[in-house]
């Protein structure tokens, strides 16, 4: 799967301009599948930029800038890994202890990349 192949705004864009789960607004928020999602957060008047990517039963990952090309780049770079480690994971969450121990290493190494 290509980069961006079926990302989309978030809800239709509905959130942007909300508040963000960090307190930022909501700048940019993206999609895929129902499963995947990336959201931009900013408050310039604090220097404050937020990427947080998340997997539909597995993963919340904030990560913090102190600027918008930074974050912007992030939100870009992190897509395709995101697809990637989005692949390998049972949808919605693990079903089973086996599955969550299988997840654990690959979700701590997704983390580690984008800290």
């Amino acid at each position: 799967m290509g980069t961006d192949a079926g990302w989309s705004d978030y809800e239709g864009g509905a959130t942007l301009g909300g508040m963000g789960s960090q307190g930022g607004a909501i700048v940019r928020d993206e999609g895929l599948r129902g499963l995947l999602r990336l959201t931009y957060e900013a408050d310039d008047s604090r220097s404050f930029h937020v990427v947080t990517c998340g997997i539909s039963g597995w993963l919340a990952h904030p990560r913090f800038f102190d600027n918008a090309a930074d974050a912007l780049h992030a939100f870009e770079s992190m897509k395709p890994a995101l697809e990637e480690l989005g692949t390998t994971l049972p949808e919605g969450g693990p079903r089973s202890t086996a599955d969550g121990r299988a997840a654990g290493p690959l979700l701590a190494a997704f983390r580690v990349r984008f800290s």
